[in-house]
């Protein structure tokens, strides 16, 4: 399992109640109930994933994340995930605030494009950039919204959520000590755990 999900997992309490947004084939989710003891649903487009993600025990349930959230109570959850989804939504910004209204947190992961090789790739090739955390081409990318961790967290303070954790990947996994002091430009991945501040 790659060190983004094992870092989920990680920050995931036991016995607690998870919905998983762009669920994939189900393996976070299946992980999370048989290893953690949790319950819940994955919500998911591509109906390939939904079987797979049922075969593994999943309550897996087709949906796209774009409709809105609407038929979940606030804070019927303990923790909303969305990894390497939010980029791929209409709007970030409701897809953030319906995880924040019905989670009591939300852990969110995201291809950071502010990486130092897209940079380059940019300004110097004048080309999309394209990389292990961004593997698509311009015309054939499921991401419509490219962000960075600065956009990620002005966005957070926007709608008054509060980080209560982030990491930082690298290629190399977990974020070595020069990606943790400047992780808009040599992070791979953002890792956020946040949760609406109470007024």
């Amino acid at each position: 399992m790659r060190s983004s999900l094992q870092q989920v997992i990680h920050w995931v309490e036991p016995n607690s109640r998870v919905l998983d947004l762009g669920c994939g084939d189900g393996t976070l989710m299946a992980h999370l109930i048989e290893h953690k003891g949790c319950s819940g649903y994955g919500l998911e487009i591509d109906r390939d994933c939904i079987i797979s993600a049922v075969s593994k025990g999943v309550n897996a349930i087709e949906r796209d994340l774009d409709n809105g959230l609407g038929e979940f109570g606030d804070k019927t959850f303990d923790t909303v995930v969305m990894t390497q989804a939010l980029q791929a939504t209409q709007r970030p910004d409701l897809a953030l605030a319906e995880m924040l209204r019905i989670g009591h947190e939300a852990i969110i992961t995201f291809p950071n494009f502010a990486h130092i090789s897209h940079r380059i790739q940019l300004g110097l090739l004048g080309r999309m950039p394209v990389s292990k955390a961004l593997p698509h081409q311009w015309y054939d990318t499921p991401n419509i919204h490219l962000s960075t961790f600065n956009d990620f967290e002005r966005l957070c303070d926007a709608q008054n959520a509060e980080i209560m954790d982030r990491q930082v990947m690298t290629r190399t996994g977990l974020g070595h000590t020069l990606a943790r002091l400047r992780p808009n430009l040599l992070g791979d991945l953002a890792l956020y755990r946040v949760r609406g501040r109470t007024l």
